[in-house]
């Protein structure tokens, strides 16, 4: 193996379990010893702000190499570090099986791991707790007050100063109405199982589409509704594990685990395809349990289950199964693809479902828009976030440069949001939408 070579990235499972792991001592040297290969390269200067502020710190040093940084500011690095793991899958030549075996992405992991035994701050453990926060706040008249105290500056003042949570954040309302409650049941349509898809479906609402934009899960329902596939709802959830594992909080992420992939295996055995709308909750069930949990077998029946919805989508047009009666066209799309769809290693299967409608233009922007779940919210990353999204922003609003309305549409909805946050101005012509919202529209249902 040398650098260069074109074979494909090896994820070593995750020994988080490991005494070592949570080894302050033997986590230091680690991120030294990968410090010093990142220093040396600099390829991923313009991905995030993590490697800008490893390399100033290496230059601003007395020996201009990565010994001479403190090593109480290597915090400084993993602090601007939100896991997205374009590096690792985009941009590093060292990754293994390269002998080097560079894995920015779990080294600091294995560094946020450590800080949050140390304590966290209320502010972090909350932002985590989505579907505890979801619980609470999405309770009719609750939703109602939360969503004003969030639009109100002065309130968002206070939010700042008690929490740090940035005041200038757009956050997404809650609805009283979840996806969950006011889920319709399927038509009792007969399943027609595909060579490489499932011909029933059990849909993983996630937080977001339960709690907050739950219209996304009912366009998903009507999708498989006109293409006849019968689904289920999952009979129990609770959230994903992903805005934990961002944290650090591993032994959270287990606790989640425990309680959802005993019931997502039993829908993966009895056939069902798992599909869930939120690219970053897919993920989750997709690479990181299993890279937790490598030998559980639960887990790894639920990995071979799940899909994201327009992998299998596009999976059952390939098959001839799937219909192709668009009544409208869809005009101009400015899509973005979440970093959380990018690490799926599917393609851009949503670019390709929503082109063959005819007349329609989609306009891709393949690059991090820098929120990142609650990364992004924080009063003390909101500038960074919103510095990384600059050029998203830029490509996003010269999609339409006649002036023309059209489309800005994410896979992940929080993204859509960021995105229309930065582009200021620029937006009066853009109109906010799912890319189910849209592949609905084009049905016509």
């Amino acid at each position: 193996m040398r650098e260069g070579s074109l074979e494909a990235p090896t994820r070593h499972p995750l020994d988080w379990q490991s005494p070592a792991f949570l080894d302050p001592a033997k986590a230091e040297k680690e991120l030294e010893r990968i410090f010093d290969i990142c220093h040396g390269c600099r390829r991923c200067v313009s991905l995030c702000t993590a490697f800008p502020t490893l390399f100033d710190l290496v230059d601003q040093s007395p020996t201009m190499e990565v010994d001479g940084v403190k090593k109480e500011d290597y915090g400084k690095v993993v602090d601007q570090c939100y896991l997205c793991d374009l590096c690792y899958m985009t941009k590093c030549p060292y990754v293994p099986p390269h002998p080097w075996n560079v894995d920015f992405p779990h080294v600091m992991l294995r560094a946020k791991a450590i800080k949050f035994e140390k304590g966290i701050k209320l502010r972090d453990r909350l932002l985590s707790s989505t579907d505890a926060m979801g619980k609470l706040a999405a309770i009719p008249v609750v939703a109602q007050t939360v969503n004003a105290v969030n639009r109100n500056s002065l309130s968002r003042k206070i939010l700042e100063t008690a929490l740090g949570v940035h005041k200038d954040r757009e956050l997404p309302p809650y609805t009283a109405k979840k996806f969950r409650s006011s889920f319709r049941k399927s038509p009792p349509f007969a399943v027609k199982n595909g060579k490489q898809t499932p011909g029933k479906v059990a849909v993983f609402a996630t937080c977001y589409a339960n709690y907050n934009e739950p219209q996304i899960g009912h366009d998903l329902l009507a999708l498989l509704t006109h293409n006849e596939i019968p689904y289920v709802l999952v009979d129990e959830e609770v959230c994903c594990g992903m805005p934990k594992l961002e944290l650090g909080d591993l032994q959270g992420v287990n606790s989640l685990k425990e309680k959802n992939i005993p019931v997502l295996a039993r829908h993966a055995r009895e056939g069902y395809a798992i599909l869930a709308p939120v690219p970053s909750c897919a993920l989750m069930f997709k690479q990181e349990l299993p890279l937790m949990y490598p030998d559980d077998a639960d887990t790894l029946a639920v990995r071979d289950a799940m899909f994201d919805p327009f992998e299998y989508l596009v999976l059952r047009k390939k098959e001839k199964l799937l219909k192709d009666d668009f009544k409208q066209s869809l005009g101009k799309v400015a899509y973005h693809v979440p970093c959380h769809s990018r690490v799926q290693n599917m393609g851009q299967k949503t670019r390709e479902m929503l082109e063959s409608v005819p007349g329609t233009q989609v306009t891709v922007v393949e690059r991090c828009s820098g929120h990142d779940g609650t990364w992004g919210v924080k009063a003390e990353y909101f500038d960074n976030s919103m510095k990384i999204g600059r050029p998203v922003f830029r490509m996003m609003a010269e999609a339409a440069a006649d002036g023309a309305s059209y489309y800005v549409s994410s896979d992940c909805p929080i993204a859509a949001r960021h995105i229309m946050q930065g582009m200021g101005e620029e937006k009066k012509q853009a109109v906010k939408a799912h890319p189910l919202t849209l592949l609905r529209k084009a049905y016509g249902i």
